[in-house]
């Protein structure tokens, strides 16, 4: 059977559940796929998420808001969180969550407040394992994963999908004066990045970025699918779904002819109701794994993640060799009695 979250109280997963039905749709689509255990896990570090930006994003000084944050994390990880941390706190207790992978979704943040553009795909790669491949690390903890190239599939994982939403949210961006397209990039395409900033509109050129960084976030979706096989059979579903949904809004961008600029791309229900599907279908299929290490600051991250020891992932270990144990007696238990049945045996 398992166990409860320490001191998670079922009205804060509530309050996290309803601030994710409206906020985060795709997440909260795919999270009814997963095990209830992990489910409520999971709401609780996604609405963190979902706090956390809009602190940033809509509150009047970001940088203090990141401060706030910081601040809130000391707590956390000393013992005294905020209250409306509790239930953060909880789950980084229950399954190891390493304070250096939430310290460095913070300072993701801290880049967005500060309004960084970003020179190069290098610098917008570690932009995203900050604030999307952190969150891969974190899901793989809580679904029991903790081997290396697991972790690094799922900070891949992360990572498309911050580019998918890159790529979508090209012209929302940049009407709040934000742009995270590489320098390099729209130079190459003979695009100023401060008129576009001033006057953000569609052309070609701009398609042409706009279909470069699908390209390399497909190229992730594809790795990270290996790393999903590594996964617990009955979390595979859940995974999958965010993969392919999340994929979707970059299909639909394609689809769009690359213009993200006149509309937000969106996945239609009908189309995550297939999606779906195709999750259940590919988590009954085997997948071989990816080794390739990751790389710069994700190295460091999935190195942390990898030697978290969380309480969760013992109890597992533990259950599955009682578990093995168990079956081993039942089958011994009716060889007896087969044997018992046998001619010259009573």
């Amino acid at each position: 059977m398992p166990r409860p979250l320490t001191s998670l109280e079922a009205a804060d997963v509530a309050a996290c559940r309803q601030l994710l039905a409206s906020g985060s749709r795709s997440f909260h689509v795919a999270s009814f796929l997963l095990p209830a255990r992990e489910r409520r896990a999971a709401t609780v570090f996604y609405a963190f998420c979902r706090r956390a930006d809009d602190l940033v994003d809509l509150g009047g000084d970001p940088a203090a808001a990141c401060e706030a944050l910081r601040a809130r994390l000391a707590h956390l990880y000393g013992g005294r969180p905020d209250r409306e941390d509790r239930a953060l706190a909880a789950v980084v207790a229950d399954f190891g969550i390493p304070r250096v992978v939430l310290e460095a979704l913070v300072e993701g943040f801290a880049w967005d407040a500060a309004g960084r553009h970003y020179r190069s795909f290098a610098e917008l790669e570690a932009y995203a394992v900050r604030v999307a491949g952190t969150v891969g690390l974190v899901m793989s903890l809580i679904l029991g994963v903790a081997d290396r190239s697991a972790l690094a599939r799922a900070c891949d994982l992360g990572v498309a999908m911050q580019l998918s939403n890159v790529a979508r949210d090209v012209g929302e961006d940049a009407r709040r004066g934000r742009l995270y397209l590489p320098l390099d990039w729209l130079a190459e395409a003979g695009i100023d990045a401060g008129a576009f900033l001033a006057a953000p509109t569609h052309t070609p050129a701009l398609g042409s970025v706009v279909a470069r960084l699908l390209t390399l976030a497909e190229r992730r979706y594809a790795r990270a699918a290996s790393g999903i096989g590594e996964l617990p059979l009955r979390c595979r579903p859940a995974i999958h779904a965010a993969r392919l949904l999340y994929a979707g809004i970059g299909r639909e961008v394609r689809r769009r002819g690359c213009d993200a600029v006149g509309g937000r791309a969106h996945v239609g229900a009908l189309a995550k109701s297939g999606l779906v599907l195709r999750a259940l279908a590919a988590s009954a299929r085997p997948a071989h794994a990816d080794p390739t290490p990751a790389g710069g600051v994700a190295a460091l991250l999935v190195a942390a993640a990898a030697t978290s020891d969380g309480p969760a992932r013992r109890r597992r270990l533990a259950d599955r060799v009682v578990g093995a144990l168990e079956l081993l007696a039942s089958l011994e238990a009716r060889r007896g009695a087969a044997l018992g049945t046998l001619p010259g045996r009573g």
